[in-house]
């Protein structure tokens, strides 16, 4: 029994370990030492795992189950960026953002459309359009390009593609910001698709077959590091406009990365996670395979209130879930 708790214990610390090199992603870019921004794809198995061994250790009635209780308190804030459970803000929203992948609009076009118009948005942020002109209610586009689309009830006074002509084979990101004037104040909106790991189900789907296994795992890490890089340049010119910007920013859309990774840490740096201050339940926005993915994200500068925060489960308009947050504009 002896052996079986230090094997235990040990286990924990590799643990502990493993959770502190995700919160280094603030520190560490991918170019760097890409290995803790792969950790943060892991966060959730790892938490899991830390708190069932807590658990182990608080039942045995050992004293070091405190030590591990209180270590565990340092990740609380990383596990509400996955699952959080928020009170009711007391404001009353006056601008609604929708935020949605629609791959293309594989599953139908007209779907999308409808659901949009049900929504009554004041902004609709499409990625993945494939260049397509929706027909949303009140909402107007007012520039286009390959990936992304931004509608807007309101006026656009200005205008750029921060990736402009680096959409290729090879790079299929895009990001662009729309300074859009809201009751007298302009506000710039930036709708970001970030590198994607272009990985299929049969990618990523281990068969029970060790060498078949041991070489997709492989594939995959070849796969997430370099993206992992041509993410850190994306941010760098997405944090220019950021900190340049001379109007209030709300940044969203989908980052091809998760909460606690380098991406999410620089990005939303000076920022507010609008799902970690008014989200409840699971943040998970991609639901193609088994697992807890939370890659779409909505971001805003301080003075920009946020008052709530929806991932809506309830409807499966592309393998993206869409994204519902509103704000109170002062």
């Amino acid at each position: 029994m002896k052996i079986f708790r230090l094997i235990l214990f040990i286990a924990h610390l590799g643990l502990l370990f493993l959770l502190t090199g995700v919160l280094l992603n603030a520190y560490i870019p991918p170019k760097v030492f890409p290995w803790f921004n792969l950790l943060s794809l892991g966060f959730p198995l790892l938490m899991l795992g830390y708190v069932l061994l807590t658990f182990f250790w608080i039942f045995s009635w050992k004293k070091r189950a405190f030590v591990f209780m209180f270590l565990g308190l340092f990740f609380l804030n990383p596990v509400k960026r996955w699952v959080n459970y928020s009170t009711d803000k007391k404001e009353t929203a006056n601008l609604k953002i929708v935020s949605l992948n629609v791959k293309g609009g594989r599953l139908g076009t007209e779907n999308i459309q409808n659901f949009i118009n049900q929504q009554n948005a004041d902004i609709v942020l499409i990625q993945e359009d494939a260049d397509f002109e929706y027909q949303f209610k009140n909402l107007k586009k007012d520039y286009k390009n390959p990936v992304v689309g931004t509608y807007s009830k309101y006026k656009t006074v200005g205008h750029k593609e921060l990736f402009a002509g680096m959409y290729t084979e090879r790079f299929n990101a895009f990001s662009e910001y729309t300074d859009i004037e809201i009751k007298g104040k302009t506000y710039r909106i930036i709708n970001n698709y970030l590198q994607p790991f272009k990985f299929e189900k049969s990618m990523v789907k281990l068969n029970g077959n060790s060498q078949e296994d041991e070489q997709k795992v492989k594939d995959i890490v070849k796969r997430l590091i370099p993206t992992f890089k041509m993410h850190q340049e994306q941010i760098d010119i997405i944090r220019e406009s950021i900190d340049e910007s001379p109007y209030p920013v709300i940044i969203a859309g989908d980052f091809n990365s998760v909460p606690n990774s380098y991406e999410y840490y620089h990005l939303g740096k000076g920022l507010n996670d609008v799902f970690f201050e008014t989200g409840k339940g699971s943040g998970t926005s991609f639901h193609d395979y088994k697992y807890p993915l939370r890659i779409d994200f909505v971001f805003s500068s301080p003075s920009i209130k946020p008052v709530s925060y929806h991932v809506d489960s309830s409807v499966k308009l592309s393998d993206h879930f869409p994204v519902v947050a509103t704000f109170k504009l002062d």
